[in-house]
């Protein structure tokens, strides 16, 4: 029955279903990869909060060390320069953050041109479909409602496969996208939560450097 209803679409029905299984695999990766607790690693967050002096960086880089990701990273970068002044750890920990970014919104652009790209395709074999009606027609006539009626069915099968197709990748693009922008800024936050502790680590330090 399955291959019976693909076979009704035609030759359009194959890119539609590259981009379905292009849209599932990609859906179902960034749903496990863009998980909270596997991006924002409570352990590194517990050890950034708990950096009272600068005998903590020492553990805190450990940490970063041991759990690879966007949001160890970005840390990692403040950390590694903090002997820098303030503003050049900020721009270390901006160029991070933006090589970062690229990974968190990583196959979201594939989703997204999936999701715009189905419609259109089934629209097109909807419209070659027809093509194919019109000429039936002008070969045996319009007394076959039955030949024009299947004709028809064939043609708009398509255009519903397209939508099938595309409605879940814009739902899940809009979800991914929106989850990943939330993880970039909270990420953020605790980018300036270590820049304002190295700060003050630095201005700690500067009168017994004079």
């Amino acid at each position: 029955m399955g291959w019976e209803l693909f076979s009704q679409g035609g030759l359009m029905m194959y890119p539609l279903a590259v981009c379905s299984v292009l849209a599932l695999a990609i859906a179902l990766e960034r749903g496990f990869a863009l998980r909270r607790n596997r991006i924002i690693r409570p352990e590194i967050v517990s050890v950034i909060e708990n950096i009272h002096g600068p005998e903590d960086i020492g553990l805190a880089l450990s940490v970063c060390k041991q759990y690879q990701g966007p949001f160890s990273s970005v840390m990692r970068a403040g950390l590694d320069n903090r002997e820098l002044p303030v503003d050049e750890i900020r721009e270390s920990i901006l160029d991070q953050g933006r090589q970062e970014m690229g990974s968190l919104q990583k196959g979201l652009v594939v989703l997204e041109t999936v999701a715009s790209v189905s419609p259109l395709l089934g629209l097109l074999g909807t419209v070659l479909g027809m093509i194919r009606v019109f000429k039936d027609v002008s070969e045996v006539g319009v007394g076959q409602g039955n030949l024009l009626a299947g004709g028809i069915a064939e043609a708009i099968f398509t255009t519903a496969a397209g939508l099938f197709i595309a409605i879940p990748a814009l739902v899940c693009f809009n979800l991914y996208n929106r989850r990943s922008e939330t993880l970039i800024l909270e990420i953020e936050k605790f980018a300036n939560t270590l820049l304002k502790k190295l700060g003050a680590f630095q201005t700690l330090q500067q009168p017994e450097a004079e």
